[in-house]
C-alpha cells in the first residue's frame, strides 16, 4: 500500500485526524466528476462486471534496463501506448479487465510486473535488490525505452500510480497523461521520519513491522496470509474469492519480491540506504515538483489504506486535472474493483 509523507501530506493528516477537511469541500474546490458520461465528446467503454476475465494472453519478457521485465500485452501494436502499474501486493491481475477496454478501444497496452514480482528478474546476481521509489520509475523509462515507446499514458495504483507520478514529473515528455489512484504520491526520506498523529500511525502497522528482523522473516514466511489481509484491510467491501486472490498471490513467489518489498518500506522510514546514483533524482522528488501533464486523480469510496484527501493534493497537478471519486463500496484496487471506471478515466485523460 502507498500513501504519500510529504510535509504537505503529513500536515493534512494531522488534521483529518483532528477533524478537518470533507470530501464536500474538495469537490467544490478540485471539480470532481460524478460520471465520464457527462463527457459527451468523449468515447464511452461498456460496462464489465468486475471479474470477467481471469487472465491475460501469454506474457512476454525484455530486457530492460537492469531487469528482464515480464509483461503482459494487449491491443494493435500500432496503437497509442498505456502502461498500467500495479502496486503491493498486488500484480498485473489488476488489470485482467481492464486491458481488454483499453485494448478493445484501439489502444496498445502494456502491464509489466514491477521489480520483485511475477516474472520480473533482475538480469545480474550482483544488482542491489532496491525498492526505493526512484529506481522503480528508471525501471519504466527503462522498458519504454527498450519497447521503442517514446511517449505513453501512465496509469496505476499503490506503488505504480506512485511510479506514474514520478515519472511524469521527472520526465514529463515521455508522459502523454497521467491516473493516478489516490492522487499525488511522491514521498520523501525527510517527511518519511515525521511522527504523525497515533490513529494515522496505526494505519502504517505493517510498515513498523517491516522495520524489524522478525516484520522481515514473518512477511517471508506468510507472505500469502499477510497479503491477503492487507487485500482485505485496503478493500473491506470487495468480496474476492480466493481463485482471485491466488492469481494475483502466485507473481509473490518471486525470488527477489521480500527483500524488495521489505527494502521499499524501509527506505522510506530512513532505515535503509538508497543507491548513491539515484541521489540526484531523490533530490527532486524531495521537492514534491509539480506534475504538469494532463491527470484524472481516482479514489474509491471505501479505501482502507492510508490515502491523503484530494484537497491536500489537488495542486500539484499544473496542467488539466479533474479528480473522481469513484462510489459503490470501491476500495483500495480500483482498477481490479471499478474496470470500467479506470478504463475510461484512462480513455478520458488520453483525448485532452
Amino acid at each position: 500500500m502507498d500513501a504519500p509523507r510529504t510535509s504537505e501530506a503529513i500536515d493534512h493528516l494531522r488534521r483529518r485526524f483532528f477533524g478537518s477537511v470533507g470530501i464536500a469541500i474538495a469537490a467544490a474546490q478540485f471539480g470532481m466528476i460524478g460520471s465520464a458520461a457527462a463527457q459527451s465528446d468523449k468515447p464511452i467503454l461498456p460496462a464489465i462486471k468486475p471479474g470477467t476475465n481471469t487472465s491475460f494472453g501469454p506474457l512476454k519478457q525484455i530486457d530492460a534496463g537492469t531487469l528482464n521485465v515480464g509483461y503482459a500485452e494487449a491491443g494493435p501494436a500500432n496503437g497509442t501506448p498505456v502502461i498500467l502499474l500495479h502496486g503491493w501486493p498486488y500484480d498485473i491481475h489488476a488489470f485482467v479487465d481492464v486491458a481488454p477496454l483499453l485494448a478493445a478501444a484501439g489502444y496498445r497496452v502494456i502491464v509489466p510486473y514491477l521489480r520483485g514480482y511475477g516474472t520480473t528478474r533482475f538480469l545480474s546476481g550482483e544488482t542491489p535488490r532496491n525498492g526505493q521509489q526512484a529506481v522503480v520509475a528508471v525501471d519504466l523509462i527503462g522498458l519504454m525505452d527498450a519497447l521503442k515507446i517514446d511517449k505513453a499514458t501512465l496509469a496505476g495504483f499503490d506503488w505504480g500510480a506512485r511510479t506514474a507520478c514520478i515519472a511524469a514529473a521527472l520526465w514529463p515528455q515521455r508522459c502523454k497523461a497521467l491516473v493516478s489512484v489516490s492522487g499525488y504520491l511522491i514521498g520523501s526520506q525527510q517527511a518519511g521520519k515525521m511522527p504523525l498523529p497515533p490513529s494515522a500511525e496505526l494505519q502504517w502497522w505493517y510498515q513498523y513491522y517491516f522495520a524489524t528482523e522478525r516484520g522481515r522473516a514473518g512477511y517471508d514466511k506468510y507472505r500469502h496470509d499477510f497479503s491477503k489481509l492487507i487485500w482485505r484491510l485496503a478493500s473491506p467491501q470487495w468480496n474476492f474469492d480466493d481463485a482471485t486472490f491466488d492469481r494475483s498471490a502466485a507473481a509473490f513467489d518471486n525470488p527477489d519480491h521480500v527483500v524488495i518489498v521489505i527494502h521499499n518500506y524501509r527506505w522510506r522510514l530512513g532505515l535503509a540506504e538508497g543507491e548513491p546514483r539515484y541521489d540526484e533524482l531523490e533530490t527532486r522528488l524531495a521537492g514534491a515538483p509539480d506534475i504538469s501533464v494532463p491527470t484524472i486523480t481516482m479514489e474509491g469510496d471505501a479505501n482502507g489504506a492510508p490515502h491523503p484527501e484530494p484537497s491536500s493534493y489537488g495542486k500539484k497537478f499544473s496542467g488539466k486535472y479533474e479528480h473522481r471519486n469513484i462510489a459503490g463500496g470501491i476500495g483500495h484496487n480500483l482498477p481490479q474493483e471499478a474496470p470500467q471506471a479506470f478504463a475510461q478515466a484512462v480513455v478520458d485523460v488520453a483525448s485532452w
